[in-house]
């Protein structure tokens, strides 16, 4: 399995959306600092956590030092900016299915350490966790009442204007 195309297309979307809810807000970066809960990382902290996740889970599985590409701007600017250097690295990995370098990977899950075996730690853990932090950045915004819709965070599903299920 080579999970590269899958972190590239919705770190993209990501992208797509942070569009629309600088839009909506006209720039202004408050909503960067909304929460679902007290207890949660804002806005900003889930985006910047979801485009970590890409070199996160594959830099062990390819043998390599992590990385990550994150700044101090916190602001839409920023944030596109880490989304951009980190699609662009994705960008320059191989495009046949990933071999892992490892037979497993050591990482942390909050403070609890893991080490789990390669396919096990990608498969159910590093992208359960990376679509976790981009449906929380998805759900900030809908909450805040930026008009996003499953088919921005997808980039799938259609729906007619005014569409509401309710």
């Amino acid at each position: 399995m080579n999970p590269i195309p899958v972190f590239i297309r919705y770190l993209q979307q990501l992208q797509h959306m942070l569009r629309l809810m600088e839009a909506h807000t006209q720039g202004d970066c408050q909503l960067l600092g909304q929460q679902l809960h007290p207890h949660m990382l804002p806005l900003l902290a889930q985006v910047r956590t979801a485009a970590n996740f890409a070199p996160r889970a594959l830099c062990p599985l390819l043998g390599r030092e992590r990385i990550g590409f994150e700044n101090s701007d916190h602001s839409y600017a920023g944030l596109q900016q880490q989304l951009a250097e980190t699609i662009q690295w994705l960008t320059q990995l191989p495009t046949e299915d990933i071999t892992p370098a490892c037979a497993s990977i050591s990482d942390k899950a909050g403070f609890q350490d893991l080490d789990l075996p390669a396919q096990e730690y990608l498969q159910q853990y590093a992208l359960p966790n990376f679509f976790f932090h981009l449906g929380m950045a998805y759900a900030i915004a809908r909450h805040a009442g930026v008009p996003l819709s499953k088919g921005d965070f997808d980039g799938y599903h259609q729906y007619p204007p005014g569409f509401s299920f309710v």
